[in-house]
C-alpha cells in the first residue's frame, strides 16, 4: 500500500542547495518510494546556536510502501552518505532529513514521532508545506495556513529559482 509522506530537508554546510538537490535524488531512488513533488528552496535563520550559517530548507512529498521506521532508517542512511556528522544540538550539518507527516498516522517511538513534534512552530517547514499542498490538514493541529497565521514572526525567504 502506498502512503503519502512529507519529508523536511535542511542544510547549511558544503553548498547547501546542492546538498538538498542531492537528497531529493537519493530519496527518489529509495526502494518502493517515488518522489512526487518538492517545494522550492528557502533560506532560514538557524533555530539553535546563531554562530552558524543560515540554512537552506525544502519539503518534499513522496509515496512509499516502506513503513515509517524503515523509511527513517533509509533517510538516516542518505544523511550518512552525504557526510552528516552531528556536532551539537540544532547545530550545523550537511543534510538533515525529517519525516514530517506519514499519511494520517500518529506514531511515537523512541526514535520517531509523527507528526513531527515541532512542525507547528517551524516556519521553514510550514511555508514549503503550504506551497506544495495548500490546505494540508496536519492531524490534531489544523490546516497548514492556519498554523502559518499563528506564527509570531518568520525568517524564511524563498530563494531565487
Amino acid at each position: 500500500m502506498l502512503h503519502p509522506v512529507y519529508i523536511g530537508l535542511g542544510s547549511n554546510l558544503q553548498d547547501p542547495a546542492s546538498q538538498i538537490e542531492q537528497a531529493f535524488q537519493a530519496i527518489d531512488q529509495l526502494p518502493q518510494t517515488r518522489l512526487l513533488k518538492h517545494s522550492r528552496l528557502y533560506s532560514s535563520k538557524p533555530l539553535g546556536p546563531q554562530d552558524q550559517p543560515d540554512f537552506v530548507n525544502a519539503v518534499c512529498l513522496v509515496e512509499t510502501e516502506l513503513e515509517a521506521q524503515a523509511l527513517l532508517t533509509a533517510l538516516q542512511e542518505i544523511e550518512r552518505n552525504q557526510g552528516r556528522i552531528k556536532k551539537r544540538h540544532w547545530g550545523e550539518r550537511n543534510i538533515d532529513l525529517d519525516i514530517l507527516l506519514y499519511a494520517d498516522q500518529k506514531l511515537k517511538t523512541q526514535t520517531l514521532t509523527i507528526p513531527h513534534p515541532e512542525i507547528a512552530q517551524r516556519d521553514f517547514v510550514l511555508l514549503p508545506l503550504a506551497e506544495i499542498t495548500p490546505g494540508l490538514l496536519i492531524p490534531e493541529l489544523g490546516r497548514v495556513e492556519d498554523l502559518i497565521s499563528q506564527l509570531e514572526t518568520t525568517f524564511v525567504i524563498p530563494l531565487a529559482l
